[in-house]
């Protein structure tokens, strides 16, 4: 499998640390040094599909595709207004992609990673299968408690698509879940019947902060050091780690227990926040842009969120 395009959109709403102090009892310096965010962008009058299809059709000009000839939409997505149809259908209308078969995954966090390993099933067991679109679409700041500066500082929204195709890039790549929902959970009420006798409530996001912490540099450096030895590379290899977006102590922290150094650890989270399954695609367009991700380079993935869910792979770009 190879990664042939990709593409990003944001929200036009920028949302700094000083505006949440006008609500919050926070301030700039509070954040900055907790998670290292400065800004994130939000969505306001946007629709998530709008934002999906922006970087479908981005990431379709990147590798040159035609919407006819995408085969499967595989959508990660962790909060949307449809539970059914799924985003991935509706953004399929709206792109024009009549011929691809479509659906939604939740990985949370990890849902871009879950996504590359679905599309690498598929192109590897369906010779008729050439082109498959994978798209990140998240609005996390729409499950958060906007009066708890404990997660309503930490998110913001983005969408985010690549375009794979056939190819010998992806050098090896791992996805595993362990239940946790207690460190982790948002939680949304259905509609009520004449039947129900449980009591139901809408629980906005819960996060233990620390056991977060935990889990995430622990799974994420057994991970990599997996996915690199499964690839037959040494760490030496490695140009760039491209790590979930969701604190710069976490990023700090597998750097560190991976002894790397930290020039090989680019992050964007201070512009953006924690934009769940959508960031490593954020930092991976940026870099493309910037030409600090070129032809050749060794990349290593790793996300993790909700779930307890994990992965990592190696790719060649």
């Amino acid at each position: 499998m190879k990664i042939s395009g990709i593409g990003c959109s944001l929200p036009e709403l920028t949302v700094t640390n000083e505006k949440l102090t006008e609500f919050l009892e926070t301030s700039d310096e509070w954040i900055r040094e907790r998670t290292g965010i400065r800004k994130r962008q939000v969505i306001s009058s946007e629709e998530l599909e709008d934002l999906a299809a922006q970087s479908a059709l981005k990431a379709m000009s990147d590798a040159n595709v035609k919407a006819e000839d995408i085969d499967y939409i595989i959508c990660s997505t962790t909060a949307y207004e449809y539970m059914t149809p799924s985003l991935g259908c509706i953004v399929q209308g709206i792109i024009g992609a009549n011929n691809a078969a479509s659906f939604d995954i939740n990985a949370a966090c990890s849902g871009f990673i879950y996504a590359l390993d679905i599309a690498e099933s598929f192109l590897r067991n369906h010779e008729d299968v050439e082109n498959i679109l994978i798209i990140c679409a998240e609005q996390p700041t729409r499950i958060v408690d906007w009066n708890d500066r404990r997660t309503a500082v930490l998110f913001g929204d983005a969408a985010g698509s690549v375009v794979v195709q056939r190819g010998d890039k992806l050098k090896s790549i791992k996805v595993s879940s362990k239940s946790n929902k207690e460190i982790l959970a948002y939680k949304k009420c259905l509609e009520p019947t004449p039947f129900i006798t449980k009591p139901e409530k809408t629980i906005p996001l819960v996060m233990l902060g620390q056991e977060v912490f935990k889990a995430a540099v622990s799974s994420s450096v057994a991970d990599i050091k997996e996915v690199i030895k499964k690839s037959g590379i040494t760490k030496d290899d490695v140009d760039l780690y491209v790590v979930h977006q969701a604190n710069i102590r976490i990023i700090d922290a597998i750097c560190h227990h991976l002894g790397e150094v930290d020039t090989k650890f680019p992050h964007n989270i201070e512009n953006y926040g924690n934009t769940s399954s959508a960031s490593t695609l954020l930092l991976l367009d940026e870099l493309k842009n910037s030409g600090r991700l070129n032809e050749g380079n060794i990349v290593v993935l790793s996300a993790f969120g909700a779930g307890f869910t994990t992965g990592a792979c190696v790719l060649e770009w």
